[in-house]
C-alpha cells in the first residue's frame, strides 16, 4: 500500500487541518476538554484509550498549542491540560460536526446527547455559513481561489 504524503505543508487549509487534528482520538480529546475534562486520568476514563496513545495525542495537542499543560487548579501535584485560545477556536468545528451527526447519523427518535445554551437551556441553533453581508451561503455559492501568496512589502 502506498504511503500517503504528509499534508502539513499543503496549500489547502482543509488538508493542513486534517493533518493536525483530523484523527478521531484527537477530536474526541478536544471535545472532552470542552466538556471540562483536564486530567490525563479523566481523558482516559472517558475515552477508554490506551495510555500510550492518549499520551501521544495529548503531546501533539500541546505542541500545536491547542492545549497547555499547567499545575492542577486544586494545588495538588497533578498537571492539567487546559484549552488555549487556539484550542477554544476549534469550538465551531466541533459544534458543526456534532450538528451534522445529529442530522444525518441518528434515526428519528434515537437517543443522543444535545448541546444546550447555558443561558437559556435551549439547543444551540444550527450553524450556517454566511457572506460578509449576512446572506446564507451553500456550496454552490462559494469557490476556492487559487493559492494566494502574500505580497512582499517594498523596503
Amino acid at each position: 500500500m502506498a504511503r500517503q504524503p504528509a499534508l502539513e505543508h499543503s496549500e489547502c487549509p482543509v488538508a493542513r487541518t486534517l493533518e493536525a487534528i483530523g484523527e478521531r482520538w484527537t477530536l474526541l480529546i478536544i471535545r472532552d476538554a470542552f466538556d471540562g475534562l483536564r486530567r490525563f486520568s479523566e481523558f482516559q476514563k472517558s475515552l477508554g484509550l490506551a495510555k500510550n496513545i492518549l499520551a501521544a495525542r495529548l503531546k501533539v495537542l500541546t505542541e500545536l498549542q491547542l492545549l497547555a499543560l499547567q499545575p492542577a487548579a486544586d494545588g495538588s501535584a497533578y498537571k492539567e491540560y487546559v484549552l488555549t485560545a487556539r484550542g477554544r477556536s476549534v469550538f465551531p468545528l466541533i459544534v458543526c460536526m456534532r450538528q451534522w451527526g445529529e442530522q444525518h447519523l441518528f434515526e428519528a427518535g434515537e437517543a443522543h446527547s444535545v448541546l444546550l445554551d447555558d443561558a437559556g437551556g435551549q439547543p444551540v441553533a444550527a450553524m450556517e455559513v454566511r457572506s460578509v453581508d449576512g446572506r446564507v451561503l451553500g456550496p454552490e455559492s462559494c469557490h476556492r481561489t487559487r493559492v494566494i501568496r502574500p505580497s512582499r512589502q517594498a523596503s
